[in-house]
């Protein structure tokens, strides 16, 4: 069972209103690098999805590095969650078009991108207040 399976309803509920996100990793020299990002939660299978150019800092630190440690941060006023957890990234075509669908129904359509990837966050951490 994923960390994300017992969250309940309001936190879904959060995680499906457009809000920017920022994504949060650190660099080798132990510095953090935070964007800002659109992000989409897998709940079933306890990841939170982000895609992006695979030229990006964040796409080529994950590429170096194999996995890094990750968190996933959203603000509504005073309702706010963070999903922590380690990221991969994952270039395969079909996970990145599930990626693009789930992020299409959350934000928009995305422009097309050839280079797009998907760094995957598998969640072992969520905090917050979304009530």
């Amino acid at each position: 069972m994923s960390e994300l399976s017992s969250t309940g309803a309001a936190f879904a509920e959060f995680w499906r209103e457009r809000h920017l996100c920022t994504l949060t990793t650190v660099r080798p020299d132990s510095t953090p690098h935070v964007v800002p990002v659109g992000v989409t939660l897998d709940i079933d299978n306890g990841l939170a999805l982000v895609i992006t150019d695979g030229n990006s800092a964040k796409a080529r630190q994950l590429r170096a590095a194999g996995r890094l440690n990750a968190a996933a941060c959203q603000v509504d006023g005073r309702r706010w969650s963070t999903v922590e957890g380690v990221a991969t990234l994952n270039e395969d075509p079909q996970a990145i078009a599930e990626a693009v669908s789930r992020y299409a129904q959350r934000y928009r359509q995305p422009r097309v991108n050839p280079n797009r990837v998907l760094i995957e966050i598998a969640v072992t951490n969520v905090l917050g207040n979304v009530s």
